[in-house]
Order: structure tokens, then C-alpha cells, then sequence
């Protein structure tokens, strides 16, 4: 059965964008392990290494793997292009050359990630790993239910080199939690990175995702991921009719394919909490899946502290409220959030309810 889920998962890796992915596996292990995997995997091609090159995403997760496979990050902010956050590729190429090629263990991107932060020029970095001989390994967690995510890996391995790309089931096939894909596209170091697990575990990941693959087939995967593209067409206009009814702005995520988000505009000291207070708000009202980040906040991981954290970036300018279209989502979900969040901004603001845009979710709803 394990062969099966296997070689149905590379079938579905092939389908949905990355069609010379060589071999793949599915690890009972969730992202952020399984990356650590792909490490230690590397380590032992490259045991002088020490330093793993990281394009800043405010996500634990991935910078904690980096920590736990025992290396040094380099951080790489972000830069500030319109209202998104993309990749510094010129800070990548300086430190690569300021470290030496051959004290880095890869280069580690992200594809799919939260706004305004969009997926990293992965085949501008997979050209300059191909260029001073540096692995890559691309973070690519919700990545397979977005055509756009999964033709930037296909054509970053076409033009450069990528040793590893990893996604979560439960993120992109709606199974439990605790699963992950790695992938790659020479089926020797794929067999090498699974050689590194150590031990037993259990089977549940696997069987989940098998029975998944089974009841779906591959018509049913491709219409769910036809319907998540045309919900998030959805959400954006209806987001952005919320953001306009309470004078705030959609912010343009033009590269973004999952995630979108609207600024969230307070005067006075207390803005930062006014804010949170806002997400609090939503949470109560069950939304559960919108983040609200302020700027100001810090968070320090292992001994490394992060202004701004959240943001993706020190600099950016606006607090904002992130929305995603993740697979699975359906025209009923997006109307009661941007109901729920037009009153709850209506409330936050202190200008009551949009009649407006109340009336058209309505009749959406209706």
C-alpha cells in the first residue's frame, strides 16, 4: 500500500504542474520535519556546510527546521515592491559569495506563503544554485493546489537546479494533519532522504492520503483545484468591496495565488491592539482562518529576534487582515466571511454596518 500511495502521489505531483518530478514519498512527518529531513539528507553530500540561506517568511515552522537540522540561518529580507513583499535576489547572490558556496548547505525558498509576502523567485534562485553549486530546497507546503506554484518549480528545474521540494497533505488533499510529500527530481537523493528516517511510524498518513487519492481520482482532484481558482477570483471581488464600504485598501498581490489582503487602517497609540482586538473579534465570530498582523510586534525564535514579526519584512508599512482560498473552499464560505467580517469592521471602525455591501452578500447568501 505504501507503493501505491507513492506512486499515486507522484502521479498527482505530475498532474497538477511538476511533470519531470523523478520520485517522490510521502514521510509521516508534518512540513516542518520533513524539511529537516531533506537537511540532514544534504549534510552528508555536504559536511563542511554550515550556514542554510532563508528568504525571510514569518512562519515558524521553517525557520525552526533550519535550527533543529543544527544550522546557521542567513536571513534575506524581503523587498518591498508595490504592496508585495518579493525576493532580494542580489543579497541572496552577495552572501553566497561572501560565505563561499561550499559552507552553504542550500538555499531555501517558499512558494506558497501568506500576503503580502509572494512565492520567492524560485527560478531566478534555482539559476544562481546552478550557477556556484548550491543545493535548493523549495518550501512548497500548500503549494500542489495552485497551478502557478507548481509551474514555478517545474520551470525552476527546467533552468536551474532544485534538490527537493516538500508539501503537506492535510493542506493540499484535506487529510489529518501530520503528512508531508518530498519530491525531487533525481530519484537517488529522494531515496537517500528517505533512507534518513529513522525508525518506525505510523501508517495513518499514508493510508489517509491512499483512501483520499482513491475516492477523489484524479477528475475529482483536478475539479476541486478548478473550483479553489475561481473561489479565489471570488474572494478577491468580494474582499474587495468589504475593503472599500470601510475605506480601506485591497492591497495588489498580483503574484500571490493563494492568499490576498486588506489593509487595516487605525489612528492613535493603541493601534497595534486595536487591531489584534479585531482578530479577536473575527475568532469569536468563528473565522478562524484570516490573520491580523500589526506592525511593532517582535518575536524572538531560538536566539534570533524578528522585528516586525508576521509582516515578512521590518518595513512594512500597513497593518492588514490576510484571506486565503485554500482547496476545498465554496461560494457559501466566502459569503458568510465577508459578511461576518463587514460587520465586524463596521463595529471596529465605529460606523456601524455597510448596508451596502450587506445587501449584496445577502442576496448571495439567500
Amino acid at each position: 500500500m505504501m507503493k501505491l500511495t507513492n506512486a499515486m502521489a507522484l502521479d498527482c505531483l505530475r498532474v497538477t504542474g511538476v511533470r519531470s518530478t523523478a520520485a517522490c514519498f510521502v514521510v509521516p512527518l508534518a512540513t516542518g520535519m520533513s524539511l529537516v529531513l531533506c537537511f540532514l539528507a544534504l549534510r552528508q553530500k555536504r559536511p563542511q556546510a554550515k550556514y542554510i540561506i532563508w528568504p525571510r517568511i514569518d512562519q515558524k515552522t521553517c525557520f525552526k527546521s533550519i535550527l533543529t537540522a543544527g544550522y546557521e540561518p542567513v536571513i534575506i529580507e524581503n523587498r518591498l515592491e508595490g504592496d508585495e513583499l518579493r525576493t532580494d535576489l542580489d543579497e541572496i547572490q552577495k552572501k553566497i559569495l561572501e560565505l563561499g558556496a561550499e559552507n552553504i548547505l542550500c538555499v531555501f525558498s517558499t512558494t506558497s506563503c501568506f500576503a503580502p509576502r509572494v512565492p520567492d523567485k524560485v527560478e531566478e534562485i534555482a539559476e544562481m544554485c546552478k550557477k556556484y553549486e548550491v543545493p535548493h530546497v523549495i518550501n512548497n507546503a500548500y503549494g500542489v493546489q495552485s497551478s502557478k506554484c507548481m509551474h514555478l518549480i517545474q520551470q525552476a528545474a527546467r533552468v536551474g537546479r532544485v534538490d527537493a521540494f516538500v508539501q503537506s497533505t492535510d493542506k493540499n488533499f484535506m487529510v489529518p494533519v501530520g503528512g508531508s510529500i518530498i519530491a525531487g527530481f533525481d530519484a537517488q537523493f529522494v531515496d537517500k532522504i528517505s533512507q534518513t528516517f529513522p525508525g518506525r511510524a505510523s501508517a495513518s498518513p499514508s493510508i489517509d492520503l491512499f483512501i483520499t487519492f482513491l475516492s477523489l481520482g484524479a477528475n475529482g482532484y483536478k475539479k476541486l483545484l478548478k473550483e479553489r481558482k475561481e473561489m479565489y477570483s471570488y474572494l478577491g471581488t468580494e474582499l474587495a468591496k468589504v475593503a472599500e464600504a470601510h475605506g480601506e485598501k485591497f492591497l495588489n498581490m498580483a503574484h500571490n495565488p493563494i492568499s490576498m489582503a486588506i489593509t487595516l487602517s487605525k489612528e492613535g497609540e493603541d493601534s497595534g491592539k486595536a487591531v489584534t482586538q479585531l482578530g479577536s473579534m473575527l475568532f469569536k465570530r468563528c473565522v478562524s482562518g484570516a490573520r491580523v498582523v500589526a506592525p511593532g510586534s517582535s518575536k524572538t525564535i531560538g536566539s534570533h529576534t524578528f522585528p516586525n514579526y508576521g509582516a515578512h519584512s521590518d518595513i512594512y508599512p500597513n497593518a492588514y487582515l490576510t484571506a486565503a482560498a485554500a482547496i476545498g473552499i465554496t461560494k457559501q464560505d466566502v459569503d458568510l466571511f465577508c459578511k461576518r467580517l463587514d460587520k465586524v469592521l463596521g463595529q471596529w471602525h465605529g460606523q456601524g454596518k455597510s448596508q451596502s455591501v450587506q445587501n449584496h452578500v445577502a442576496e448571495g447568501t439567500s
